[in-house]
């Protein structure tokens, strides 16, 4: 996880053990032991060692270092970094998976409007936008 320094980063240590229902808007770093459901605004990180066992992982994007065992929803993206391990399905609207990783789930590809929007027309000139934003309305 990058850190800026205007966005809060808080740690969930190799000692701590957290059970219930966690929501946050920035930057979470999980690196003991979590169950139950996670739905936040901002950035998770699984730390390598740490463990989640959840109902669902909702976050803007996951990167997961550890083991999660339960469905992941990054709608920016996820990350599953080597030596990881998922059991569960993913959603997102990218996926990296490194080499050396363990998943068992099926994997949701969905699209983020707004960039599909942006990549759509990238080069278009904006006359042309408009032709196709006026016929499509």
């Amino acid at each position: 996880m990058a850190k800026d320094s205007s966005v809060n980063v808080t740690e969930f240590g190799e000692g701590t053990v957290f059970d219930g229902e966690l929501s946050f808007t920035d930057s979470l770093i999980i690196s003991g032991k979590f169950s139950g459901t996670i739905d936040a605004a901002g950035d998770l990180q699984i730390s390598k060692g740490a463990e989640c066992d959840v109902d669902s992982i909702r976050a803007k994007s996951v990167v997961v270092y550890g083991k999660v065992e339960g469905d992941i929803d990054g709608r920016d993206r996820v990350e599953l970094c080597k030596g990881s391990s998922v059991r569960g399905n993913i959603k997102t609207s990218v996926l990296r998976i490194a080499d050396n990783v363990e998943f068992d789930g099926s994997v949701s590809m969905v699209d983020n409007p707004e960039e599909s929007y942006d990549r759509l027309f990238l080069s278009a000139s904006d006359e042309f936008k408009k032709s196709l934003i006026t016929k499509s309305n």
